[in-house]
């Protein structure tokens, strides 16, 4: 296994929103092969340019991490080329297989490292917010293996932060709803996150650590799906909307893919 190339590979896909053929099919790569894969093909985003803004949490339900053999979360890197503004554009011509989830959003107002307490973790949080995430996978005929999804970034591809509020109402059981074109295609409760999102915030700061990316002050976490992701089309607008904290939404827009 070559960890460059395949970080070549992902993010050339990435890129040009292309699919790829899979690599490690039968999943016998380890995780910190894929996670290898994962931060070396970021790099290469770094490198054109963009700037890293944050992380990604994933499998933040207990039945999605039985299902997948896990015993931890997962995790994925943010950076600003990602971001879409809140009531704006996604260009469809840069996803492959475009889904959407809703999620809970931290930002950060000082560096969180290593193993924290909630009060530790919730002390650092400067405000919370409803969010979409765009996952999107690069695999051809969407099939892939644990270590392909992480090393695919973990399947994240871009996400739209609503209005900030106070972290200091109690968040850990907001309804919530997932909206396209105006219709509930989804509901639930941000207490899908771990029980209470800040377990995914006290995760990210562990895992980030061990990766020796520390979580810096001005970081957006995103904590996770709230409810099964949801396939997007051209022409879709897609929302969410949750309890106490607002809404946020984004169009998905027809395009040429680049070549």
């Amino acid at each position: 296994m070559n960890i460059q190339q395949l970080a070549e590979q992902l993010d050339s896909a990435a890129y040009h929103a292309q699919e790829m053929a899979q690599f490690d099919s039968e999943g016998k790569l380890s995780l910190e092969e894929a996670y290898a894969i994962q931060a070396a093909s970021v790099q290469r985003r770094l490198a054109r340019g963009e700037r890293r803004t944050g992380v990604k949490m994933g499998f933040t339900s207990r039945a999605k991490m039985l299902q997948m053999g896990l015993n931890d979360v997962i995790w994925g890197r943010l950076t600003d080329a990602m971001q879409i503004e809140e009531g704006g554009m996604a260009q469809s011509h840069k996803f492959v297989h475009p889904r959407c989830e809703p999620e809970l959003a931290f930002i950060l107002k000082r560096p969180l490292e290593g193993n924290v307490t909630a009060p530790q973790a919730l002390a650092a949080v400067e405000a919370i917010a409803p969010a979409l995430e765009i996952i999107d996978s690069r695999y051809k005929n969407f099939r892939f293996s644990l270590p392909e999804v992480i090393a695919d970034n973990a399947s994240s591809s871009g996400f739209v932060i609503g209005p900030w509020g106070d972290p200091r109402q109690d968040f850990s059981n907001l309804g919530l709803t997932l909206n396209i074109n105006g219709r509930v295609v989804n509901s639930g409760s941000t207490a899908a996150l771990l029980g209470h999102p800040l377990r995914s915030l006290i995760a990210a700061a562990r895992l980030a650590s061990q990766a020796g990316e520390p979580l810096q002050a001005g970081w957006v976490v995103l904590a996770g799906g709230a409810t099964a992701a949801e396939w997007i089309q051209p022409g879709d607008y897609v929302s969410v909307e949750m309890e106490s904290l607002g809404s946020a939404g984004f169009h998905l827009a027809a395009g040429e893919k680049h070549v």
